[in-house]
């Protein structure tokens, strides 16, 4: 295996491929949320990082170890995403259209709907595993890391960007937000089943 500019720019470009959807979730939280601290800005951003980074090197340490059952369970792969998509994005809709009886903006996101989002936008990266199947792991951990990097630039672009336009939007950002998740579940698993 040779680290030479192919194997960076393939990293690179794996990261903004599998970034998309944690770029648009990003955004939906940036809406949901726009007076977010920077801090919870990196924490959010880090969340999806880490499952972009963790999804492939399972997916590695599958195809090494037990790619069978790993192969039937792929099938769920489509279903899981929209699933939880949907679930926090109806939430988010819920949410819009009944605000809380403070008068307050939303409710920033939680944990458990964090790592729900981080595991719903990077189920797909488990895929990537087996492209990187014939990396020693040294390499296939560099690959991840480089998309974990690009995952976390691109998803604090999207909250920023989502932090600007949520101040403009007032009360229906988190009615948006909530719809660009439940689009991204049917776009992973329109094209999970296909």
């Amino acid at each position: 295996m040779r680290y030479d500019a192919l194997f960076f720019v393939n990293s690179v470009l794996f990261g903004v491929g599998l970034a998309m959807d944690a770029f648009s979730v990003s955004v939906a939280n940036g809406l949901r949320e726009p007076h977010m601290a920077r801090r919870r800005m990196a924490l959010i951003a880090g969340t999806f990082a880490f499952f972009q980074i963790v999804m492939p090197l399972a997916g590695w340490l599958c195809v090494h170890t037990i790619a069978t059952a790993f192969a039937a369970a792929q099938k769920a792969i489509p279903w899981i995403a929209l699933a939880l998509l949907v679930y926090l994005g109806g939430t988010m809709i819920r949410d819009g259209l009944h605000p809380s009886s403070d008068g307050g903006e939303a409710l920033p996101v939680g944990l458990a709907a964090l790592l729900g989002q981080g595991v719903a936008t990077s189920i797909d990266a488990l895929s990537v595993g087996f492209t990187i199947a014939d990396y020693h792991f040294p390499a296939a951990l560099l690959e991840c890391l480089i998309i974990g990097v690009v995952t976390f630039v691109i998803c604090l672009a999207g909250l920023v960007l989502g932090r600007r336009f949520g101040a403009r939007l007032a009360g229906r950002a988190p009615i948006l937000g909530g719809v660009i998740l439940i689009a991204i579940g049917l776009e992973i698993f329109i094209t999970g089943i296909m």
